[in-house]
């Protein structure tokens, strides 16, 4: 297989995490509601925060990729949320209250970092650029 088709694959997959990951915050909502006793306007509230946080670090990983390289700043940011995800999922299998907001707050900023760097990424070797 050629290195573009790689290249795609790579960048699809890193999409497919990114979206998962927005999904997962949706997905919560009705438990943040009732553990929390959260209102429909609380609701709101996460979700915004959640947006305006993605927005704020999707602008600053891109300009990181422009001045230290885009694939320095995907696999970076790959690894590391690739790194944070297993250990929330190994906190949900051991219930150890204390590393999993630790690996959740860790893998929110390296996720992020993934969709700029996907779309420069897979638009060059396709486009011979």
């Amino acid at each position: 297989m050629e290195r573009k088709w790689w290249t795609l694959l790579a960048s699809c997959i890193a999409i497919f995490m990114l979206l998962l990951d927005v999904t997962i915050v949706n997905v919560a909502l009705p438990s943040i509601e009732r553990d929390l006793g959260a209102n429909f306007s609380d609701l709101q509230w996460v979700i915004d925060a959640y947006a305006l946080t993605l927005a704020g670090l999707l602008l600053a990983a891109g300009s990181l990729a422009d001045k230290v390289g885009r694939r320095l700043v995907f696999m970076l940011g790959l690894a590391i949320f690739t790194a944070s995800s297993l250990a929330c999922g190994q906190w949900s299998l051991s219930s150890c209250s204390g590393s999993s907001d630790s690996a959740r707050r860790c893998s929110f900023p390296p996720s992020s970092s993934g969709l700029p760097e996907t779309h420069r990424l897979k638009s060059a070797p396709l486009h011979g650029a």
